[in-house]
């Protein structure tokens, strides 16, 4: 059977989940990080890269006509991965775009050190509890398609790729695996992730990272209670509000008038939470350097603090964000993807990412002693740090600074 005169379509889909939760079993994180990143000099290099193309890609989702004032939530850990995959079988200016796009300087790292960095990054995040983390990669190819080895070995060597044949004339029934493979990855967080497909797509390649964090010191359930979040001046919203006063490392970043609250999961794994003045503000003028600066000079204080506890989904299409970005060759008749096929003119059809975030407080068995000196302490002045406005969430490696997740709530009532 020929495929359409047109070229054949490679779709990309990127599906992320996170559930932010406490527990009282406690796994030992893996915090070799620093040893790692020395051992392989393109690590640092990816890493930069990753930050920021996690700044870029959020500036341009924030600034998009279908998300303005509603919730943000993204993994930019796996859009890159992703993204890296495909460049491996990217050639000429197609390859050049996505190196620049990605922050990766063609100077100084080449292809094979890309591979090598995400191979490595990726062999750490899995080296964690396989219930906490589960990151990788996908590739789904139609039969009648027979891309190149070299670049298959690429994907399950450095991008940890399972590969599957299908038959994507039978697109109810290849559906139907794509969605069974992305549910059982996400521990059914993603349920659906195909809705439809096209008859002339031969590839489909899918990154995806299953990220479930338990808090260092979990909320106590008995805490949490009916409060009030205040979306705009006009627009408020209940909300089932976390609390716990305990010590927390915070900072104040007087340049964009942003507050900065550290919260620890029990691995390397960090959530930072921002509460800006003005949300447009932080939006505008964050980048890696401000991250950077908070971890280093963050201190611990005594706070009495107010998380609410919510669960949201995005899902976007992420085709006109990328061509803005500069990768603008690989989705049309310029696209030269020659590493992975010479037989068939190629073409990424859409780049889609999905991903969840479930932020909760400690389950009934939890074992916390998050009261402590309440009694003690009374007479004393408890600042109070509340996150009832909208504010931003970054979920950050701690030992090599890379970025898991990134997003901001702006309604955390909505669906």
């Amino acid at each position: 059977m020929k495929f359409a005169m047109l070229g054949a379509a490679l779709g990309i889909w990127i599906l992320s989940a996170l559930v932010c939760e406490g527990t009282a079993d406690h796994h030992e994180g893996h915090h070799s990080g620093a040893q790692d990143t020395a051992a392989d000099s393109s690590v640092p290099a990816v890493i930069s890269a990753n930050k920021q193309f996690a700044f870029h890609l959020y500036k341009k989702l924030s600034a998009h006509a279908d998300t303005q004032g509603k919730n943000i939530f993204f993994s930019p850990r796996s859009v890159s991965v992703a993204l890296a995959a495909l460049s491996a079988g990217a050639r000429g200016e197609t390859q050049t775009q996505l190196h620049s796009s990605l922050g990766f300087n063609n100077s100084q790292l080449t292809q094979t050190d890309v591979d090598r960095a995400f191979h490595t990054l990726l062999e750490r995040s899995n080296e964690m509890s396989p219930e906490d983390t589960n990151e990788g990669t996908a590739v789904f190819v139609d039969q009648r398609f027979k891309p190149h080895a070299e670049f298959l070995d690429v994907l399950k060597q450095s991008y940890f790729a399972e590969g599957f044949n299908v038959d994507f004339t039978k697109t109810t029934e290849s559906a139907n695996t794509i969605n069974k493979y992305v549910s059982d990855k996400t521990h059914g967080k993603i349920e659906k992730l195909v809705e439809s497909l096209d008859q002339n797509t031969v590839m489909y390649l899918i990154s995806y990272i299953y990220f479930k964090g338990k808090w260092a010191t979990p909320f106590e359930p008995q805490l949490t209670k009916e409060d009030i979040f205040n979306v705009d001046e006009n627009k408020k919203v209940p909300v089932k509000m976390m609390n716990m006063e305990d010590s927390f490392e915070t900072y104040y970043d007087v340049s964009i008038n942003t507050s900065v609250l550290h919260l620890p999961f029990n691995s390397s794994y960090s959530m930072l939470l921002l509460l800006p003045d003005d949300m447009a503000t932080l939006e505008n003028a964050i980048c890696p350097g401000h991250v950077t600066k908070w971890l280093k000079w963050m201190r611990p204080r005594r706070y009495d603090i107010s998380v609410p506890k919510f669960s949201i989904k995005s899902s976007y299409s992420l085709n006109d964000m990328l061509i803005q970005m500069g990768m603008t060759d690989m989705f049309g008749d310029r696209a030269n993807l020659t590493g992975i096929s010479e037989g068939q003119k190629l073409a990424v059809s859409e780049v889609v990412h999905q991903a969840t975030l479930d932020v909760d407080e400690a389950g009934a068995t939890a074992t916390a002693a998050t009261g402590i000196g309440i009694t003690l302490m009374s007479f004393q002045h408890i600042p109070v740090l509340k996150f009832n406005r909208p504010f931003m969430v970054v979920i950050i490696e701690r030992n090599a600074g890379d970025y898991l997740f990134m997003g901001r709530i702006m309604n955390p009532a909505a669906e």
